[in-house]
């Protein structure tokens, strides 16, 4: 640890933002204080803990910049860690949003799950957050079984099977009542508010007739519809008044952990919950609002009033968020605090020992892989995997771990050039792109490559760094005939001494398992999407005039594969056809 004695006795005692820094110059904390010279000294006396222990360690250089306000200072906070994406900073663990329903406010409406709602203009009905994503499903699926709302995003020119299974009114073809629509509507908003009275008698009347017609089986899909809707209401029972609407917060720390949770509490019911555990460096307050910040982000959508415990700044979260922040005293809404407080402390009780465990496995793994390659730093490493068909159509995957810990917004994708036939020149291209990136860029620089294989593609990567001027480490994963990982290999051909029970060993073929998952996941779903043109590029006698006729009549794989060989052949020839058809069902 460096001795800041003479920088911190510069630092004032105004508010303000500062950044922590590593040896690189990369900014790896960003934080904020009413008092710089305060916070900035706690963070290099006394004893730290774990991950800030982590962090004062790693910390090489610090900078801070003064603001006439603390509110200034949180925005300034903010804007720096979306800027810098600090290693320390808070990451969220679900990196997708949450999901809400959406009923759209069109001529003929539809109703589906959307996620990306901050980046929504228009005037549609939004309901949510559903934290529980298959409950959101489950709920779409139900009304859109029960009201014949319009299925298809385009209107077609002709009567779909939803039609004819009466889940449509045929918007496409027939005239509809406007009248009809909007009573639709009005029952559909009903329930997602919470009154489930329309559509339960609905359900029940589909039930009864299903029943009477003797098709017991569906009569049964109609019953479990009503158990569903009468577990939810149950579990969403409080007592509250109707017109309640607002996310409710409250947090338990304990040995540098925080438990935060979050009630969302819509037209009087508990609509839903959600719950984090993450470790803590700085003020447990502070932690929090930042934390409220990142969620509130990914969510989209900020709730007409915030309630938060009294220990939180609720002036200083009213301002930035720009909504109404209540500290409840006493009464019901106080109960429901104290109860989002014990959600809290339930959640740390049932996991901190495990968190706290795989803190300490990651640290000794650290610490074991930077004594055996004898480096002072190893956080930051870069792992690389292809996937192909039948030595064809390849891609590759690069995830990124920052201390064993997946980055997975950093994670990257990529399409191989078409005249690529093997692993290794696959390889070759994936690791020249990537970092011919870091160098025109100025990208963060990974301290070790983590690569798929012993000495073969360990040259690969050496090959390639080094034509790009750069010296960053390489490992191997050296795989035995059963295609288990069975040692490690350095960036010299040496096998490494490391136990197959080691923490090291377990952490670095975790990596090695979710590289090859992501490249095989990449590529399947290249495929399941019908990403046509892609394949067309690889199929044998199709050429870029060819591949057009085909993306013009047919639009997707799934439609090729469908057609005759008859209908192929009209538009690229008999032969062609019959081998594309061959080439197809390879794939």
């Amino acid at each position: 640890m460096k001795d800041f004695k003479e920088k911190l006795s510069l630092v004032p005692t105004k508010p303000g933002s500062y950044q922590m820094k590593n040896k690189d110059g990369v900014i790896i904390y960003v934080g904020k204080a009413k008092n710089l010279k305060n916070r900035l000294k706690s963070y290099f006396t006394g004893t730290v803990t774990g991950k800030t222990r982590m962090l004062v360690e790693d910390i090489d250089d610090f900078e801070y910049i003064v603001t006439s306000s603390e509110l200034e200072s949180l925005i300034l906070e903010i804007t720096l860690i979306k800027k810098y994406d600090p290693k320390y900073n808070i990451l969220l663990k679900d990196d997708k949003s949450y999901p809400y329903i959406e009923l759209t406010n069109e001529v003929y409406p539809r109703l589906k799950i959307v996620r990306n709602v901050k980046r929504k203009k228009n005037k549609n009905y939004l309901y949510g957050p559903y934290p529980n994503v298959s409950a959101a499903r489950k709920t779409v699926n139900m009304i859109n079984r029960l009201y014949p709302l319009r299925k298809c995003d385009r209107l077609k020119k002709e009567l779909c099977l939803y039609y004819h299974i009466n889940e449509c009114l045929g918007y496409c073809v027939k005239d509809i009542d406007p009248d009809k629509i909007n009573n639709m509507k009005k029952e559909i908003i009903s329930f997602l508010k919470g009154d489930s009275s329309l559509i339960v008698e609905k359900i029940k009347d589909e039930m009864n007739k299903a029943s009477n017609l003797m098709n017991y089986e569906r009569a049964l899909e109609f019953k479990n519809m009503l158990e569903d809707i009468d577990i939810t209401l149950r579990k969403q029972k409080i007592d509250l008044n109707k017109g309640y609407n607002f996310d409710l917060v409250n947090y338990y720390n304990d040995n540098n952990y925080l438990s935060i949770e979050i009630f969302f509490i819509r037209d009087g019911l508990l609509f839903g919950r959600h719950n984090e555990i993450i470790s803590t460096i700085d003020n447990i307050n502070e932690e929090v609002v930042e934390y409220l910040i990142k969620f509130y982000d990914k969510v989209g959508v900020l709730p007409k009033e915030l309630y938060v415990p009294d220990s939180l700044d609720y002036k200083l979260i009213e301002d930035y968020f720009n909504v109404k922040v209540v500290v409840p005293k006493k009464g019901k809404l106080k109960n429901l605090l104290d109860l989002a407080y014990e959600n809290a402390k339930e959640q740390m009780d049932l996991e901190e020992e495990t968190l706290k465990k795989d803190d300490l496995l990651r640290i000794d793994a650290i610490n074991e892989l930077k004594e055996l390659l004898k480096l002072d730093k190893v956080s930051r490493m870069e792992s690389f995997d292809n996937s192909h068909l039948f030595g064809t159509f390849y891609v590759g995957g690069m995830v990124v771990f920052d201390d064993f810990l997946p980055l997975k917004n950093e994670y990257r994708k990529y399409k191989i050039s078409v005249d690529v036939k093997d692993d290794l020149g696959a390889m070759r291209e994936v690791l020249y792109r990537r970092y011919y990136k870091v160098l025109m860029e100025d990208l963060v620089r990974p301290d070790l490559i983590v690569m798929d294989g012993g000495k073969l593609q360990i040259s690969i990567a050496k090959e390639i760094i080094s034509s790009l001027g750069l010296d960053i480490p390489i490992i191997g994963l050296v795989k035995d005939d059963k295609h288990r990982t069975s040692y490690i290999m350095n960036d010299k051909y040496e096998m490494l001494d490391v136990s197959k029970d080691s923490k090291l060993f377990l952490f670095l073929t975790r990596i090695q398992d979710e590289v090859h998952r992501y490249a095989i996941t990449y590529h399947r779903n290249i495929k399941s999407k019908g990403m046509l043109s892609s394949v067309l590029d690889l199929a044998p006698g199709i050429g870029e005039v060819r591949k057009k006729e085909l993306l013009k009549k047919f639009g997707s794989l799934k439609k090729i594969r469908e057609a005759s060989i008859d209908e192929v052949s009209s538009v690229i020839g008999k032969d062609a056809a019959e081998k594309l058809i061959t080439y197809l069902k390879e794939i």
